[in-house]
């Protein structure tokens, strides 16, 4: 009991030695929480949110990147399947020109040889052709979204001249790789 009123006397002169104007306390603490819940509600809360939608955006921008190598890695696949097809069907057509070829005359034998040519490189320009527009085709896109995502990044539309130089650099970007 004791132990108890001295500590109710030193709390009341803590509260005299100091001037706790107790209204003006529960005033403050008012205008205190009133003010705390307006920044949370009308600044916090928003500020909370955007960040969340740049996170997600960022997620989606790497997962999209990663599908793009993905697939990127699909058409090189297929790409090399390819032209491992159009390799054995021109050593196909090699060998069943080469049998041909020693059953006939001499005669028969060189057109054989240049028929057999003729297929070899009609087959090679079709594997580089087909090539060439796997490649374009991955730039263009790796480009595109190098703009998008960059676009999404700054969080504003990008001019003429910003697009340009981006697609520039992820074009030279994928040459180099």
């Amino acid at each position: 009991m004791i132990a108890l009123a001295s500590l109710t006397d030193t709390a009341d002169k803590i509260v005299t030695n100091f001037g706790v104007d107790w209204p003006m306390f529960i005033a403050q603490s008012v205008n205190f929480t009133l003010v705390a819940l307006a920044i949370w509600f009308f600044a916090f809360k928003k500020i909370l949110s955007t960040i969340k939608e740049r996170e997600k955006q960022i997620a989606d921008s790497l997962k999209n990147a990663d599908r793009i190598k993905l697939e990127l890695e699909e058409t090189q696949l297929k790409q090399k399947e390819t032209l491992n097809e159009a390799s054995l069907e021109a050593k196909k057509t090699v060998n069943k020109a080469q049998e041909q070829a020693k059953s006939l005359l001499e005669a028969q034998k060189e057109e054989a040889r240049l028929e057999a040519e003729a297929i070899i490189a009609k087959a090679k320009s079709a594997m580089e052709l087909e090539r060439q527009n796997v490649l374009k085709d991955a730039r263009e896109e790796i480009a595109s979204l190098v703009v998008l995502a960059t676009s999404k990044v700054l969080d504003r539309e990008l001019n003429d001249d910003e697009r340009k130089r981006f697609t520039q650099q992820a074009e030279n970007y994928v040459q180099q790789q």
